[in-house]
């Protein structure tokens, strides 16, 4: 894990966390190690099944945004569950020219040989991505303001 991330004891849950915080297009080979053979993976653009599935969502990652890096924050573990809060960090011309930031979290389900069988992500598309698209971004800032008490 990376000196800013958390430490965790359980080591199937520190080695996912290491998996991601360092996270490189080569190492999706080691992808089979992380996850088992037919885990589910859904976030809020993608549902899919099966490692293959899941690298093809890395590999797309890899290839349309700019220095992607996950730093984990909060690692919570109960029996064969994880819940971890994190930072996504990359960039995207069309978003802007800085580095840009998705708060989130995840859930994971841990199979009998400690990789993962389930993980669904959960962040705000509307509040972390699209608020930040020149055209939809106003209208939706539009939208928040006027749903707001």
């Amino acid at each position: 894990m990376s000196a800013a991330g958390p430490r965790h004891p359980d080591a199937r849950v520190a080695r996912v966390v290491d998996f991601f915080e360092q996270l490189k297009p080569a190492d999706l080979a080691r992808l089979p190690q992380v996850y088992s053979a037919d885990a589910r993976f859904k976030d809020p653009f993608n549902e899919v099944q099966g490692q293959a599935a899941i690298r093809a969502i890395f590999e797309h990652m890899f290839a349309t945004l700019g220095e992607p890096r996950f730093v984990v924050h909060d690692i919570l573990v109960q029996g064969e569950q994880a819940f971890l809060s994190w930072d996504f960090h990359f960039r995207a011309p069309r978003l802007g020219p800085g580095l840009q930031t998705i708060h989130g979290a995840t859930h994971l389900l841990l199979a009998a040989d400690g990789r993962v069988a389930q993980h669904r992500d959960y962040w705000d598309a509307a509040e972390e991505l699209y608020e930040k698209l020149p055209v939809l971004g106003a209208l939706m800032r539009w939208l928040r303001r006027r749903a707001a008490a």
